[in-house]
């Protein structure tokens, strides 16, 4: 399933940490100094860059714009 189909969303909180999700899960929470971070760098991304971004704070960046099968 392509970033397309089924992007990465994400939520700041109160208390500065960043909730990243996907298919209506959360996938992982930042906290502290990476969140901030994160956040920073995704308020001036567009789309793409930000879906690149969050890819890669989760993990599965390896797994973007692979094909399957």
């Amino acid at each position: 399933m392509a970033l397309e189909d089924d992007p990465f969303g994400w939520q700041p909180t109160k208390d500065g940490q960043v909730m990243i999700s996907r298919g209506g899960r959360t996938v992982t929470v930042l906290r502290g100094k990476p969140a901030a971070a994160l956040a920073a760098k995704l308020a001036a991304a567009d789309a793409e860059a930000g879906q690149l971004l969050l890819a890669k704070a989760t993990g599965h960046y390896r797994h973007v714009g692979r094909p399957r099968g």
